[in-house]
């Protein structure tokens, strides 16, 4: 579905629209996506809510909700969103993703490592769902399980700096030092700004 451009002029059309036909779900969802890009958050809320109860397929409008209800901090309901997401769309791979993000923030890891597996398998080039893997399986505490994820996310995306990061650091779980430090070279190379503490403890590996 096309997002449209932001502007007060949409959003007045969309209103207009739905002034002379209340259960259009099309002009709702498209009212909600441009609301949600101005920060108007409950009254995207609304907007992706009519879409729904207008219109069986909105797996969508459920997304867009997970991603209102993740700035809210509200993470129960986006695990909720991207479930009816899945349910509609059982193929949706950012559904899944979202899922496992939302998982890993709550720290129920299998569930975590589930759902980003699913994503991938859906579509395996979502960068962003192999970089939460690696940190699914380091919050698990299999490094080795990590490395190996982060070996194929470095793959599929070379220039991926925050992939590149989370591959240092599994290698540094995993006491594999040499390999931590080059591939967190290669993050700060692309622009990724590393914590602080990290370097800290990379940096006696390097005078060796």
């Amino acid at each position: 579905m096309k997002e449209p451009q932001c502007s007060e002029e949409f959003i007045a059309q969309q209103k207009a629209i739905l002034s002379e036909n209340p259960e259009c779900a099309n002009s709702s969802y498209n009212l909600g996506v441009a609301l949600m890009e101005r920060g108007k958050l409950d009254e995207a809320i609304e907007a992706f809510d009519e879409a729904i109860a207008n219109s069986g397929r909105m797996f969508e409008a459920w997304v867009n909700l997970g991603y209102i209800y993740f700035k809210k901090g509200e993470l129960e309901k986006v695990v909720g969103a991207n479930q009816k997401a899945i349910e509609i769309e059982p193929r949706f791979a950012r559904g899944y993703a979202n899922l496992g993000f939302a998982y890993l923030q709550m720290t129920r890891t299998d569930e975590a490592i589930d759902a980003l597996n699913k994503a991938i398998e859906f579509n395996p080039e979502i960068a962003q769902a192999w970089s939460n893997l690696v940190n699914a399986y380091l919050q698990k505490e299999d490094s080795d399980k990590a490395v190996e994820t982060g070996l194929k996310m470095v793959d599929l995306a070379p220039d991926f700096a925050l992939g590149q990061n989370n591959l240092a650091f599994a290698y540094y779980s995993n006491e594999e030092y040499k390999k931590a430090i080059e591939h967190l070279d290669k993050a700060v190379s692309l622009g990724f700004e590393p914590h602080p503490e990290f370097l800290k403890k990379l940096e006696p590996y390097r005078q060796k």
